[in-house]
């Protein structure tokens, strides 16, 4: 999935494929340039972006739900939609938790340092 820096955490773009290693590199290297530092304002900006992303990925998750139950109802008989929703809920759910775990791989390494 080709994601661009800012759009990497806030929402997914693309179908195919998925680097989060370089996302989140290009996404922190992006993010320093607009913020000029890497003080609490970069901090923010991650941390809005993160926001962002779960946003969206509950969203996707949400209309996910919305067509399975369409479906299995019968209201629509279109797998394609279905098939669709499932995809970005799975991608956007998998890019999230990959997010999530290098960030507290992050987390562990910055703890393991001695002053």
């Amino acid at each position: 999935m080709d994601l661009s820096a800012i759009g990497a955490l806030s929402g997914l773009s693309g179908t195919s494929g998925m680097n989060s290693v370089n996302g989140l590199s290009t996404l922190t290297g992006s993010l320093a340039e607009k913020t000029g530092s890497a003080d609490g304002n970069m901090f923010e900006a991650i941390l809005g972006a993160a926001m962002d992303n779960i946003k969206t990925t509950n969203s996707y998750l949400s209309d996910m739900e919305n067509e399975e139950i369409r479906f299995a109802l019968g209201e629509t008989e279109n797998a394609h939609d279905l098939t669709i929703a499932l995809r970005k809920a799975s991608s956007a759910l998998q890019y999230t938790v990959a997010i999530k775990n290098r960030l507290l791989e992050a987390y562990k390494e910055l703890m393991q340092m001695q002053i």
